[in-house]
């Protein structure tokens, strides 16, 4: 196991004022990395949480873009122990072989968190920029998930919260999608079903000539599986 390159391109703190009281503030902490990818890799997320956005383009390397934000607004006392705490959510880059391996670790809060997901005090947003013909999967925690401009496979699981994928119209695909206790919605004809009590669904859109797989499962939430109308080009930003 060797840790990836990480080129840290930016890192920064802002804060965002309430409109009702200027001495109350959320804190926000923003981290910018490019990661080194190998060609035809597999990018895979580990105990991710919040909202993750992945989006093909153009470069050989991987960008990540990562913003933990307070939930509650803190004063200039406290606002220190804020930023601490949020130091506390760690996620770290590392290669392994073919794969980059992005892991978050982070820690619960509340009485109720062996029963319930995403008791946090804080929010995540992960934005990801990687190889179109990157391979993808995404085990994530609580949140949202999105992917688009992505021709490799796909896989993503997600205990709580709505996963979307938008794929080419013209593309051949092979789509396995599960939700336990949610729908599952595709602009691509399929087989659906029903799952026990109608609480979930389960759909298959089957091509012998596939050349990207797509295996979707969400515990509780939907599946969103959107037609978009070609594959674009996304222009790679200057080195």
């Amino acid at each position: 196991m060797r840790a990836a390159a990480l080129a840290l391109i930016g890192l920064g703190i802002s804060c965002m004022v309430l409109a009702d009281d200027e001495s109350q503030q959320f804190v926000q902490v923003t981290k910018t990395e490019r990661l080194d990818f190998p060609s035809g890799g597999l990018l895979r997320l580990k105990n991710s949480i919040g909202q993750v956005t992945v989006e093909g383009w153009d470069r050989p390397d991987v960008e990540l873009t990562t913003t933990k934000s307070t939930k509650d607004a803190y004063n200039s006392h406290d606002r220190e122990k804020a930023v601490r705490e949020l130091d506390q959510v760690h996620s770290a880059a590392e290669r392994h072989g073919d794969e980059l391996v992005i892991a978050t670790d982070f820690q619960r809060h509340g009485i109720f968190k062996p029963f319930l997901r995403g008791g946090t005090l804080f929010d995540l947003d992960y934005r990801i920029s990687v190889p179109r013909n990157a391979r993808i999967a995404i085990e994530h925690d609580t949140g949202f998930v999105s992917l688009e401009n992505v021709a490799g496979d796909i896989r993503v699981t997600a205990s709580e919260g709505e996963i979307a994928l938008h794929l080419p119209e013209d593309g051949q695909y092979a789509i396995d999608a599960k939700s336990k206790l949610g729908d599952v919605i595709s602009d691509f004809p399929g087989h659906t079903q029903r799952k026990l009590w109608f609480l979930g669904k389960q759909f298959a859109h089957e091509n012998t000539a596939a050349s990207q797989k797509i295996d979707l499962r969400a515990g509780y939430g939907d599946i969103i599986i959107l037609k978009s109308p070609a594959l674009k080009k996304t222009a790679a930003l200057p080195q």
